[in-house]
């Protein structure tokens, strides 16, 4: 009865703990393909949104960017790269909803072909 006790209680901790709290932070990875008829200008707006996207949404504690400079020509057609990281997944559900948020798609919405979003925790070693 001990043991069984011992099991049940292991679990319901284990229950209580997801991966996400207990691991931390979430990186959100947000990769664009630029329609054809998207021009310099349009993109360089683009860039400098979502760059602004770390001064007016509370949460975002880093904000990285950049394009492909990979000489493996795997990208699919994909030219950006824009990775934010959060303490956790309620900061990263609050931009998600965030009115500048959602403004920036509305920017964005029409120069993209195609969007590619994968958010993760990192694992440990």
């Amino acid at each position: 009865m001990k043991r069984f006790l011992a099991l049940l209680f292991t679990l319901v901790v284990c229950g209580m703990t997801s991966p996400v709290s207990a691991a931390g932070k979430v990186h959100h990875v947000v990769c664009f393909k630029f329609k054809s008829t998207a021009s310099a200008q349009d993109i360089k707006k683009v860039e400098a949104a979502f760059a602004a996207l770390q001064e007016k949404v509370p949460g975002i504690e880093s904000l990285k960017w950049g394009t492909n400079v990979s000489k493996e020509q795997r990208n699919k057609g994909f030219t950006h790269c824009f990775m934010l990281t959060f303490k956790g997944e309620k900061d990263r559900d609050a931009y998600l909803e965030h009115p500048e948020h959602k403004a920036f798609g509305s920017l964005v919405g029409p120069l993209v072909d195609d969007v590619f979003v994968i958010d993760f925790v990192p694992k440990k070693k």
